[in-house]
């Protein structure tokens, strides 16, 4: 199902610019389009960026995956942070705690061909993402 998976650590400002970096040159090896190349690297910075900033930092694993008809992409973030009280809420748009957009986790979601999310009070969170070549 997937091979060469990279795992980059997310503590710092930079680290999320590394993110974005190792997803670009990843989608472009998958071969997703311009427009799906762009959309994935939107989604992976604004995890990324929540991982840092409301999960007090985590790990980001970024893999080629593969199935039956087409190659993509998944990318996991996780966090040992506080974890999200209430996903619902977390999930709606224009919902933010930053005083940001609130576009995050709902903008993140639309972006992308697979969507999961498994967090518990106080014992963090891990988002899983997968963006399909057309």
């Amino acid at each position: 199902m997937s091979d060469d998976s990279q795992r980059l650590p997310v503590t710092t400002d930079q680290d999320v610019v590394r993110v974005r970096q190792l997803v670009r040159t990843v989608a472009v090896a998958v071969k997703l389009s311009l427009v799906d190349q762009t959309k994935i690297v939107t989604a992976a910075s604004e995890l990324a960026r929540n991982t840092l900033v409301y999960g007090g930092g985590g790990e980001v694993e970024v893999s080629r995956v593969q199935n039956d008809r087409r190659a993509g992409i998944r990318i996991v973030f996780a966090d040992q942070g506080p974890g999200i009280i209430d996903l619902e809420l977390a999930l709606t748009d224009g919902y933010t705690t930053g005083g940001g957009l609130g576009l995050g986790l709902s903008g993140a979601r639309r972006l992308v061909d697979e969507f999961e999310i498994d967090t518990e009070p106080g014992k963090g969170t891990t988002i899983t993402i997968v963006k399909w070549c057309r």
